[in-house]
């Protein structure tokens, strides 16, 4: 009896999602708590999870596919009699299981390490299951046919990503690397391969002249939503520069206890966050949103921090930043910025923040203006730093300089009102002293 595979709930606010890339084929067998296709929302991707064992019997909704909560994604069979004994007797002799797809009549393999990492909440996965390839790197590995398992992975846990696929491609290219995207042909005795249901990515090495690739359905959010703040919001943007001596000074002071005692290093974005938090609270209407004709003031304060991911960038939040020491929102962050890196933050680490803070500096930038986070009224910009000549007392000296910008809504917040907000972010960075005391 076959057993509809639905979109799963897919949080609050969201109501539809694209099917990005189906893990399965049909045909294959799986297990319960398997990974079956992957769906893209506005805010994060989900995997679908297979409830029972059985084959995946049919695939209704194409990658590509606009679907809503409830709707029939496929069909789950059930799973033909195999002979379990034999692949169990061959995993004893330390035969490897194979990996490539299952006919209905061959055993089905254990629980990799790979689907270990896709288990639903309430299974506590091993570390193993922390490097899981991304999505990403299996799709542009079984385009290239590149066995994972000999691919390093760079990031946290040894994870292989994209870059990491890529990477392996180039160094072990035996020609001219477009010949890569002809696949190798598989053995006569194999099961015959696969077409992978999802739409050509787009990777550095390509013949082509153009290319077209569908946009996530996470890229095509952040482009419309950045598109209605500019069309909604009277948005302006003001400059300040802030010298960064005397907070270089304390974490080259303290950098080495701190992180002894908190297992965290202290970085810049704990005291650009404590003087964002003390300047909301000169400056309340920074804090605040617009909904129809009332304005909406926030007596707390939940701070977005930018955080770049191979999909896009996200704004998870660091939660009521006013009662969190600077080692409690550094090991925050650190969380958050890995989470989202991983693919495993949840609507509810994005949703909510009062205000948002976002770090070009880390790529390089000297100066940009960010755009609003609507509903947000404000934004902060930070920069590289780079050492300057200014006038100090009088006199020339060479500090480390950082620009900083102040996004913000004129409908609600006065120009004055925006300049003094940065100033005091200014000063409290360049005091840390007050930055305590204030923030």
């Amino acid at each position: 009896m076959a057993v509809e595979i639905h979109v799963p709930a897919l949080g609050e606010s969201i109501v539809d999602a694209v099917v990005g890339h189906w893990l399965k084929q049909e045909g294959e067998q799986v297990s319960r708590g398997e990974a079956l296709v992957e769906l893209e929302t506005d805010k994060v991707n989900v995997e679908v999870f297979a409830e029972q064992d059985g084959v995946l019997q049919k695939i209704e909704k194409q990658s590509g596919d606009v679907v809503s909560v409830g709707e029939v994604l496929g069909l789950l069979g059930e799973r033909a009699a195999t002979a379990a004994p034999s692949q169990a007797a061959s995993k004893e002799q330390g035969q490897p299981v194979p990996s490539a797809p299952i006919a209905p009549d061959q055993p089905a393999p254990q629980v990799s390490s790979v689907e270990a990492a896709s288990l639903p909440a309430g299974r506590v996965p091993s570390i193993d299951s922390y490097r899981a390839p991304s999505p990403l790197a299996r799709r542009i590995a079984a385009e290239y046919n590149v066995d994972l398992s000999q691919v390093k992975g760079n990031s946290a846990y040894g994870r292989v990503t994209k870059d990491d696929v890529i990477n392996y491609l180039e160094r072990n290219k035996s020609g001219p690397l477009p010949a890569l995207a002809a696949p190798t042909p598989a053995p006569a005795s194999s099961a015959p391969p696969v077409a992978p249901s999802a739409p050509p990515l787009l990777v550095p090495y390509t013949t082509q002249r153009e290319e077209r690739v569908r946009l996530s359905r996470r890229r095509q959010t952040i482009a419309q939503r950045l598109v209605e703040t500019q069309h909604t919001a009277a948005m302006l943007t003001t400059f300040n520069e802030i010298d960064m001596s005397a907070v270089m000074e304390v974490r080259s002071r303290r950098k080495e206890a701190f992180k002894e005692r908190h297992q965290v290093s202290l970085g810049f974005m704990s005291f650009f966050t404590k003087a964002v938090v003390g300047a909301l609270k000169a400056f309340p209407r920074l804090n605040a949103e617009i909904q129809g004709n009332e304005m909406v003031l926030k007596h707390y304060y939940d701070i977005g921090i930018a955080v770049s991911t191979e999909e896009g960038l996200v704004v998870p939040v660091v939660r009521e930043a006013d009662r969190k020491s600077f080692a409690e929102i550094e090991r925050e962050i650190v969380d958050l910025a890995k989470r989202a890196r991983e693919g495993k933050l949840g609507l509810a680490d994005l949703q909510g923040g009062t205000f948002t803070i976002t770090n070009g500096g880390v790529f390089g930038s000297l100066m940009s203006t960010p755009i609003l986070n609507g509903p947000q009224v404000g934004i902060l910009g930070m920069h590289s730093i780079k050492e300057r000549p200014v006038v100090v007392d009088g006199q020339i000296a060479i500090r480390p300089m950082m620009y900083v910008a102040l996004s913000y809504d004129h409908r609600i917040v006065d120009g004055s009102e925006a300049v003094r907000f940065l100033v005091l972010v200014k000063e409290l960075v360049e005091d840390p002293e007050a930055l305590l005391l204030e923030g």
